[in-house]
């Protein structure tokens, strides 16, 4: 495995290793329109951070296999670009399931980082929060799946 790609790898492994203490700190929350907005936004932190890792991964495969996103629009354009076969460069890393569910997370993260001053809504965060948990079984096969095609390099 050339330097480019043990250093891909390697930093993959390291946001698996986030993602996981971010899930074990989410757990599996019930909320509820009665729960107070400091409760709520420590469920939308962690949801905010979770989806942050899962982009983190996206953009240093990005970088290694391919040379460009439009500042405009590379977030949306990244979680895309991740669900395609982009053989021979590289093969998709997530599936149109994982990619559902990561569309959610990234539609909500925005909405966390722009909301200035919004009032979360408990049933909104209650949606992303089951999005986030129905990803948790299915990530790791789709990572551990590119990881095999970069020891294949």
């Amino acid at each position: 495995m050339n330097e480019k790609f043990l250093i891909l790898e390697r930093n993959i492994q390291s946001d698996l290793a986030v993602i996981e203490r971010i899930y074990s700190e989410l757990g599996e929350p019930e909320l509820a329109e009665s729960d107070e907005q400091e409760a709520l936004i420590v469920v939308a932190y962690r949801l905010h951070s979770l989806y942050s890792a899962f982009e983190n991964i996206f953009r240093n495969i990005a970088t290694s296999f391919e040379n460009h996103l439009d500042p405009s629009s590379w977030h949306r354009d990244l979680l895309k670009r991740m669900r395609l076969d982009l053989s021979p460069i590289r093969p998709a890393v997530i599936d149109d399931e994982a990619y559902e569910k990561l569309d959610e997370m990234l539609r909500f993260r925005h909405l966390f980082r722009t909301g200035y001053g919004l009032k979360l809504d408990a049933l909104r965060l209650q949606l992303v929060a089951r999005k986030a948990l129905e990803l948790k079984p299915i990530y790791r096969r789709h990572i551990d799946r590119f990881l095999e095609y970069l020891h294949g390099l």
